[in-house]
Formats: C-alpha cells, structure tokens, sequence
C-alpha cells in the first residue's frame, strides 16, 4: 500500500564564531580540562555574540539546508524551530526564521521538549506531510543555551554551548515499507514528575524571570539510558529492524558517557556512532541537527542508509525516529 513519506532532501548547520575552551572556562570556575572531559568528553563547545539571537542562528542554519537541497525559501510551507531559548515570550522563534528567510505562507511555530525538541519536531512535521496537508517542511534545532547558565555553577556551565541545525523534509510516495526512503518511524514519551532533576528556575508565569538551568547530574544520567533504549527498541520493533541494520545512529549530544553506555546496551558499535559532543557540548534541541549535518556533509551519511536519532531531555521527555536518508 503506497503512502507519503516524509524524506530529507537537504540538512545545515551554523555555529558562533567564538570559541571557549576548557582552559577557558578553568579561568573563571574551580574547574580543568581533565575533570570536564573525563565527566563529559567535551573538549570546546560555541557561545553566542549578544547580536546572535536564536533566530539568528537558526535563519543561518535554514538557509544552509535549503542551498543544500536546491530549494528556495518559497518552496516551505511548514516550519517548526525546537528550541528551549526563544528570541521572545512570544511571537514564536519560528515566525522570525520564517520573516527572516521572507516566506509568507505556510505555517511556523515552536516546539519547546528541551533537548528531545528536535526529535519531536521532526515527528510533528512527519504528521503533517504524511497527512498531505503540507509539502515541505523546515525543521530546525536552534538555542542560546549560554543565555540559560549560571556561569558560577561548574558543574552544569561546563556542558553547555550554542548552535542551530536544520532540515528539509520532503513528502514524497512511497511503497509503505521499512526500505522506503524518508521517516519510517517516531516514538515520543513524557513524565512531568521528572522536573526537578532537570530544569531552569524561572518563567513569565513562575518568577517572572528567565532563571538559569538547574540539573541533579547523576540522577539524569541514571534516568537517561534506560528510556532512552525504550524508545529506540520500539522504533525497531515497528519497523523489523534491529540495531544490526543501523548504519548510523546520532544520539543527542549530551554526554559522552550516556551515549556509548546507550549504544553498548542497544549494541550498536561504537563506529556507528556519530560523536560530535567534544567540539559543540550540549547544544540541547541543536544537538541532533548539527551532527546530522556534520556527518552528511563529510560524507558518512549517504542516500538510502539507515539513520536513529535520539533524544532525553528535561521535564523528562524523550523520543527516537528511524529515518532512511
């Protein structure tokens, strides 16, 4: 039985120029290179210019994935930012990507699941092309998490970094089979008991404040392993597949140690592994985007492989999709 499938015709990435190092970061808390990479493996992470809003990066990253897929700006009519930092309160960060790139028709708005934002972002857009009510879709990871941290706080100001990614989705026929190309499948989960481990202190509706990202590091990496091969193992059991099929799978780039304790327990080799947490940090709902990116852009990720994304992030939240490229 034929249906659309929501297939990715082109993928890009921005990143700020500036670049802070351990070593930099050693100068302004109790903190050193050895401790952040042996907790976290990251290595440097980008921070925003105060002219670079999330929107800003994200018009960037957009703009890269349409030259990527040799489309026009007036060839989206749907576009959904994931992002945990909006420019405003309101209107959506989604609405200044789509000014910016000058569309004025189709759809935009946000998706805020923290860092699981863009994995939920590329399932709302799968609905609305497999539906047939949109043609293609802008999806977009942007954030400024810098905006967020407590920079006296060394035990989260360390992981953090900012960056935007993005894709192009395109609704496209196909056979309904687990070959075809485009998102084969989503799953999505939420536990609000989860809030406190994983949280920012403030809000318009709370403290009337932004407030600065709050985190009980060991109980989110003690949470994080196992829901995220939940979601992943029913991703497989949908589609017939199994982890021996993968031929990437790009986890959220949080930490290097939930991602090979995730991949060891799913048993995906390592080398399967898209790792770019070193060099960004955790760029929350950017994570995913920018290492698609990265990895189709030197060549790993080609036409027709087999392609898990993944994501936990706060509130709990959490999702996979299995995409063929």
């Amino acid at each position: 039985m034929t249906c659309l499938r929501s297939v990715v015709r082109g993928c890009g990435s921005f990143l700020p120029a500036r670049v802070v190092t351990n070593a930099d970061l050693a100068e302004r808390v109790d903190t050193s290179d050895e401790w952040i990479v042996q907790r976290s493996g990251i290595s440097q992470r980008h921070i925003a210019a105060d002219d670079e809003t999330t929107s800003v990066l994200g018009i960037k990253a957009a703009r890269a994935a349409l030259d990527n897929a040799g489309l026009a700006p007036q060839d989206i009519d749907l576009i959904i930012c994931a992002t945990s930092t909006p420019d405003f309160t309101f209107p959506a960060t989604a609405t200044q990507i789509q000014a910016g790139l000058g569309i004025t028709a189709g759809v935009a708005f946000d998706v805020q699941a923290v860092c699981s934002g863009f994995v939920f972002a590329v399932a709302t857009a799968d609905k609305f092309l497999a539906s047939g009510s949109h043609k293609r879709a802008l999806v977009v990871g942007a954030e400024t998490f810098s905006r967020l941290l407590d920079w006296t706080d060394r035990t989260t100001c360390v992981l953090f970094g900012d960056g935007a990614g993005a894709i192009v989705l395109e609704a496209q026929e196909a056979e309904g089979a687990p070959t075809d190309r485009g998102v084969l499948t989503s799953h999505l989960r939420s536990d609000g008991r989860h809030r406190s481990k994983l949280y920012v202190d403030g809000g318009p509706g709370s403290t009337k404040t932004v407030g600065h990202l709050r985190m009980e590091g060991r109980e989110v990496f003690r949470h994080a392993v196992g829901m995220i091969t939940d979601v992943i193992e029913d991703a497989f059991a949908a589609t017939g597949t199994s982890a021996d099929d993968l031929d990437w799978f790009v986890p959220h780039q949080a930490n290097r140690r939930i991602i090979n304790a995730s991949a060891d327990k799913l048993g995906i080799a390592r080398e399967k592994v898209v790792v770019t947490v070193d060099h960004h940090g955790n760029t929350s709902a950017a994570s995913i985007p920018l290492a698609l990116a990265e990895a189709a852009a030197d060549g790993r990720i080609k036409a027709g492989e087999l392609v898990m994304i993944e994501a936990m992030g706060g509130g709990f939240t959490w999702g996979s999709a299995l995409i063929r490229w």
